[in-house]
């Protein structure tokens, strides 16, 4: 096996591992869904915790995140490469390969991601991804399973665009460090990880919401946003908005720097 895929798809299971819980939060909150608590930092306490509040699918989650996350960035490189080599443009080159991966990535995981984010409502009488899948489908057939895959593509593929643009620049634009020196490395690595994260899950998360909001009401796309828009205008878009910092711009992160660190070691 090709050691860079080992080391892309080593850093999104690792970062999968982390990362879970705080996704758990981000789905809770952009879904609208209600939790008990006298204050915002205690309700998302309890999103967190797993003593509160039981955890669901967590390993359809683990693996759902730790092969797209791999195979976007795994084929982003890969795909800018081959570009790059039959005379494409540096700025085709750099972002076809992640638009093209994450389309596919989302369309394939869309009954993972819609029955997963089901089951975190703290009511949802499901217990598993699987049991989610069979009801939507008993309920709304095939097409059920793919419900807002719309808004899935349009808020995935710019926060992947957007965060492998960024990490290219500043893997291009930081200043350079001793190859030998292990620390300056690696701090090198975490302020291009963290720039890349923080800028793909800003730029997204009112199509989160709207992703999120389509599952838990099954309206359409555009009903959807007419439903946000009524009831908090364009507040809608910050809504859930620092967990969601916390739950795409952690794990994109993660998933970089783990990824410099084993290319470091095993994928020279």
């Amino acid at each position: 096996m090709d050691p860079h895929a080992i080391c892309h798809f080593g850093g999104a299971g690792l970062a999968a591992c982390i990362n879970f819980p705080l996704w758990r939060a981000a789905a809770i909150g952009q879904s609208g869904f209600t939790i008990e608590g006298k204050t915002v930092f205690e309700r998302y306490w309890k999103a967190l915790s797993p003593s509160t509040m039981p955890y669901r699918g967590v390993m359809a989650v683990m693996l759902g995140m730790t092969w797209a996350r791999g195979a976007i960035f795994y084929g982003s490189d890969k795909g800018k490469v081959y570009l790059l080599e039959r005379g494409w443009t540096a700025p085709l080159a750099q972002t076809l390969p992640p638009l093209v991966c994450s389309t596919l990535v989302q369309f394939v995981n869309m009954p993972i991601v819609r029955s997963s984010v089901t089951i975190q409502d703290p009511k949802s009488k499901y217990s598993s991804v699987t049991e989610a899948i069979v009801a939507i489908y008993k309920r709304k057939g095939v097409s059920g399973l793919w419900h807002g895959v719309s808004a899935g593509i349009l808020k995935t593929v710019p926060k992947y665009i957007t965060a492998v643009v960024v990490k290219d620049y500043m893997e291009e634009n930081l200043p350079a460090v001793d190859p030998n020196d292990g620390n300056a490395i690696l701090v090198r690595s975490a302020v291009k990880s963290s720039a890349a994260g923080l800028a793909g899950a800003a730029l997204t998360n009112p199509l989160d919401v709207l992703r999120n909001e389509m599952f838990k009401t099954d309206l359409g796309l555009s009903a959807t946003y007419k439903k946000l828009m009524s009831e908090s205008g364009w507040g809608f878009m910050l809504r859930g908005m620092a967990p969601n910092c916390t739950a795409v711009a952690i794990p994109i992160a993660i998933t970089i720097f783990f990824t410099d660190v084993l290319e470091r070691y095993i994928g020279k």
